[in-house]
């Protein structure tokens, strides 16, 4: 369906905030040039590193992502390079994080930091041809799946030191993203494997995870107490799974989050900023009204991907909105209340990856080249 030039300019003006404010600031303040790592957090009125009490192996990855896709090749090796340096033990088995001074801190093995590295591996390798990156993709994979996996479809969220139970159980948020590196290691290697596999999870997080009345899928498993449904992953999952018909379209994952897709607009939507709320009960009553910037971003990638007449009016408007809400010429807001007002001021490394894969979208869907470089 064709789409505005309003809308195509509004990309573009996105695009380019990106590329000029947003990505240079973590080859400069979010750089730390002595270890070789991007700080954790800048912030968000000055832009200057906040002081770090540790460093993440997922932070590190998402970087290597972002920068990977920004075509930024040197900078992609070295963060490359200091990923396996700092947080790797060379089996593929994954460390949460490291101090200030680069020395392990938290020493446990979690779901979410080896689906990142799965993923920024891919996408390292897809763009650089770094044959050593298919090497970390592929032990970091079997670790995943002989560690990690909970012997009924799904995996364990987190694992101690050893790999063994802590008790963290099965979760929304990490499946999602090894989801989501698993489609990127698909594309990568063309092994079936993962398409294989992708088809599995989609069955097991439908029978598990999600709610039958609103086909949302919830944080925890059905049944669980304290459970609640978060509008931007609703987003994020609609994606992942709309993104990929050759994979998912006959399973009832599908069906399932296009009604999740309604749902989370109808619920989780401020009708006049069009901002996207943190987390609903499973009525869709709001539990959490804080606006995130990943949220935000999510929405607009599953608006793309939508794809229908009111999800491009809707979006043409959500690019005028999160320009102005969200956007700032020393980078962005990671979170705001819903009157406006600035609850998170500062601006974490990680954020760019949600920036980035949003756009990619948003550039695809106007026919705006972007990221041009190395791509």
């Amino acid at each position: 369906m064709p789409i505005s030039p309003q809308l195509t300019e509004r990309v573009s003006a996105l695009t380019a905030h990106y590329d000029t404010t947003v990505l240079p600031l973590w080859t400069a303040s979010g750089w730390n040039a002595d270890l070789l790592l991007p700080y954790e957090a800048l912030d968000g009125a000055t832009a200057a590193a906040l002081p770090p009490a540790r460093y993440r192996a997922m932070a590190c990855a998402r970087q290597l992502y972002v920068f990977s896709m920004a075509g930024q090749h040197a900078h992609a090796d070295t963060l490359f390079g200091s990923l396996q340096a700092y947080f790797g033990n060379g089996e593929g088995g994954w460390i949460y994080s490291v101090d200030a001074g680069g020395a392990p801190l938290d020493v446990s093995r979690d779901l979410y930091t080896h689906a990142f590295v799965i993923f920024a591996s891919a996408h390292y390798h897809a763009r650089r041809g770094n044959p050593d990156a298919l090497d970390v993709l592929d032990e970091t994979v079997d670790i995943v799946e002989d560690r990690f996996a909970d012997g009924q479809g799904l995996y364990h969220a987190a694992l101690t030191e050893h790999f063994r139970p802590k008790g963290a159980g099965v979760l929304q948020n990490p499946v999602m993203h090894l989801t989501e590196a698993y489609l990127a290691a698909l594309d990568a290697t063309g092994d079936e494997w993962y398409a294989e596999r992708l088809r599995e999870i989609a069955m097991a997080m439908h029978e598990r995870f999600v709610d039958p009345a609103s086909g949302c899928i919830a944080e925890l498993p059905q049944g669980s107490a304290d459970n609640r449904i978060e509008p931007g992953h609703q987003f994020e999952w609609f994606s992942l799974v709309a993104g990929r018909p050759d994979l998912f379209d006959d399973l009832p994952l599908n069906g399932a989050l296009r009604n999740a897709f309604d749902f989370a607009q109808r619920h989780g939507v401020a009708a006049d900023t069009l901002g996207v709320s943190a987390a609903l009960d499973a009525g869709g009553a709001l539990l959490d009204g804080t606006q995130r910037i990943w949220a935000q971003t999510e929405y607009a990638r599953a608006l793309a991907l939508h794809g229908e007449a009111q999800s491009l009016a809707t979006l043409d408007t959500w690019a005028q909105q999160f320009r102005s809400r969200f956007l700032h010429e020393k980078g962005w807001h990671e979170c705001l209340a819903p009157s406006g007002d600035v609850v998170r001021a500062e601006m974490p490394s990680t954020s760019p990856y949600h920036l980035a894969t949003s756009y990619s979208a948003l550039a695809t869907l106007a026919g705006v080249n972007w990221p041009g470089q190395g791509g």
